[in-house]
């Protein structure tokens, strides 16, 4: 087996987050920020047959994040350390990013999307429509993180 897996961004993502810190961490309820994807000239055939799709997932590299951290205190739980497997942190043996974002846009040169929380410059790996059918079926469950969001939402709800 080949221990070196090498990607070749597909285009870069340009957002309003300068830096990591200044990125939404909520997992729900991201401001509705909007980016531009820019897709590069050899790819943009691909983005046909997008129209349509209320939804993509992005895929990219997580280009500014520094190390790896086996166990992490996430923004959720700052009290605890948790396996970094078990949360979003970027600092991950490969920092790779994916999130699930409203397309706004289909253009010539790429996309124009909302509900971001990637930083401006991200290396574009991938674009992928976000289809629900193809999740699982069964109950999902969220481990560490159900009790964390049941009391962020009635945080909110007051």
């Amino acid at each position: 087996m080949n221990r070196n897996v090498y990607f070749k961004p597909i285009g870069v993502i340009r957002s309003p987050y300068r830096r990591p810190e200044d990125a939404p961490r909520r997992p729900r309820g991201f401001p509705p920020a909007k980016a531009t994807v820019k897709v590069f000239a050899r790819y943009r055939a691909g983005l046909r047959d997008l129209r349509g799709f209320s939804h993509v997932v992005l895929v990219y590299y997580l280009h500014l994040s520094r190390g790896c951290d086996l166990m992490c205190q996430p923004f959720l739980d700052p009290k605890r350390r948790r396996g970094v497997f078990a949360t979003r942190s970027p600092r991950r043996p490969n920092p790779i990013g994916i999130t699930v974002v409203r397309l706004l846009k289909v253009r010539r040169d790429g996309l124009e999307v909302s509900h971001v929380d990637m930083v401006d410059g991200s290396p574009l790996l991938d674009i992928k429509p976000y289809v629900p059918e193809m999740g699982p079926r069964e109950r999902v469950k969220l481990g560490w993180l159900e009790m964390k969001l049941r009391q962020l939402e009635a945080d909110s709800d007051d």
